[in-house]
Protein backbone atom coordinates (compact mmCIF):
# COMPACT_ATOMS: atom_id res chain seq x y z
CA UNK A 1 0.00 0.00 0.00
CA UNK A 2 2.72 2.52 0.32
CA UNK A 3 3.23 2.29 -3.46
CA UNK A 4 -0.35 3.94 -3.43
CA UNK A 5 0.47 7.33 -1.14
CA UNK A 6 3.74 7.82 -2.71
CA UNK A 7 1.38 7.28 -6.45
CA UNK A 8 -1.05 9.24 -5.16
CA UNK A 9 1.54 12.27 -3.72
CA UNK A 10 3.58 12.49 -6.86
CA UNK A 11 0.06 12.73 -9.22
CA UNK A 12 -0.92 15.28 -7.17
CA UNK A 13 2.67 17.33 -7.10
CA UNK A 14 2.47 17.22 -11.38
CA UNK A 15 -1.38 18.19 -11.04
CA UNK A 16 -0.19 21.22 -8.73
CA UNK A 17 2.87 22.27 -11.11
CA UNK A 18 -0.09 22.80 -14.30
CA UNK A 19 -2.08 25.50 -14.85
CA UNK A 20 -5.73 24.84 -14.77
CA UNK A 21 -5.87 25.49 -18.79
CA UNK A 22 -3.15 22.26 -18.81
CA UNK A 23 -5.57 20.62 -16.40
CA UNK A 24 -8.42 20.82 -18.50
CA UNK A 25 -6.69 19.94 -21.73
CA UNK A 26 -5.05 16.58 -19.33
CA UNK A 27 -9.04 15.58 -18.32
CA UNK A 28 -10.17 16.04 -22.08
CA UNK A 29 -7.35 14.17 -23.29
CA UNK A 30 -7.98 11.48 -20.66
CA UNK A 31 -11.42 11.54 -21.34
CA UNK A 32 -11.12 11.14 -24.85
CA UNK A 33 -8.98 8.45 -25.00
CA UNK A 34 -11.49 6.38 -22.07
CA UNK A 35 -14.38 6.78 -25.07
CA UNK A 36 -11.64 5.62 -27.89
CA UNK A 37 -11.95 2.15 -26.05
CA UNK A 38 -15.08 1.35 -24.50
CA UNK A 39 -18.86 1.83 -25.31
CA UNK A 40 -20.01 4.81 -23.84
CA UNK A 41 -23.57 3.93 -24.55
CA UNK A 42 -22.47 0.52 -21.80
CA UNK A 43 -21.11 2.87 -19.42
CA UNK A 44 -23.72 5.48 -19.39
CA UNK A 45 -26.46 2.64 -19.15
CA UNK A 46 -24.80 0.76 -16.08
CA UNK A 47 -24.38 4.15 -14.49
CA UNK A 48 -27.98 4.55 -15.05
CA UNK A 49 -28.70 0.87 -13.75
CA UNK A 50 -26.83 1.58 -10.67
CA UNK A 51 -28.32 5.44 -9.90
CA UNK A 52 -31.96 3.22 -10.15
CA UNK A 53 -30.97 0.96 -7.79
CA UNK A 54 -30.00 3.97 -5.27
CA UNK A 55 -33.86 5.75 -6.02
CA UNK A 56 -35.22 1.80 -5.35
CA UNK A 57 -33.43 1.26 -2.09
CA UNK A 58 -34.47 4.72 -1.08
CA UNK A 59 -38.37 4.55 -1.75
CA UNK A 60 -38.68 1.02 -0.49
CA UNK A 61 -35.75 -0.75 1.48
CA UNK A 62 -37.36 -3.98 2.52
CA UNK A 63 -38.81 -4.77 -0.72
CA UNK A 64 -42.28 -4.85 0.12
CA UNK A 65 -44.51 -2.84 -2.28
CA UNK A 66 -45.38 -4.41 -5.60
CA UNK A 67 -42.66 -3.84 -8.32
CA UNK A 68 -44.82 -1.38 -10.20
CA UNK A 69 -45.13 0.72 -7.68
CA UNK A 70 -41.54 0.05 -6.59
CA UNK A 71 -40.75 1.44 -9.73
CA UNK A 72 -43.11 4.40 -10.17
CA UNK A 73 -41.83 5.53 -6.67
CA UNK A 74 -37.88 5.21 -7.68
CA UNK A 75 -39.09 7.11 -11.39
CA UNK A 76 -40.47 10.02 -9.14
CA UNK A 77 -37.76 10.16 -6.85
CA UNK A 78 -35.16 10.10 -9.74
CA UNK A 79 -37.11 12.61 -10.95
CA UNK A 80 -37.07 14.92 -8.22
CA UNK A 81 -33.19 14.54 -7.33
CA UNK A 82 -32.67 15.47 -10.81
CA UNK A 83 -34.60 18.73 -10.62
CA UNK A 84 -33.15 19.46 -7.46
CA UNK A 85 -29.70 19.69 -9.33
CA UNK A 86 -31.14 21.90 -12.17
CA UNK A 87 -32.86 24.15 -9.34
CA UNK A 88 -28.94 24.35 -8.07
CA UNK A 89 -27.35 25.04 -11.13
CA UNK A 90 -29.87 27.41 -12.15
CA UNK A 91 -29.10 28.77 -8.74
CA UNK A 92 -25.46 28.95 -9.03
CA UNK A 93 -25.45 30.23 -12.59
CA UNK A 94 -27.71 32.98 -11.01
CA UNK A 95 -25.70 34.26 -8.77
CA UNK A 96 -22.49 34.07 -11.26
CA UNK A 97 -24.42 36.39 -13.64
CA UNK A 98 -25.35 38.84 -10.60
CA UNK A 99 -21.48 38.87 -9.49
CA UNK A 100 -20.74 39.79 -12.73
CA UNK A 101 -22.64 43.02 -12.91
CA UNK A 102 -21.86 43.94 -9.68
Amino acid sequence: MPWIVLATFVVARLLAMLTPTQRSQRARIAALTRWSREDPAATAARGQAGLLAKFIDQVDPDRVLPEAERQRRAEAARRAHMAQLAFRSAKTRAGRTAGDAA
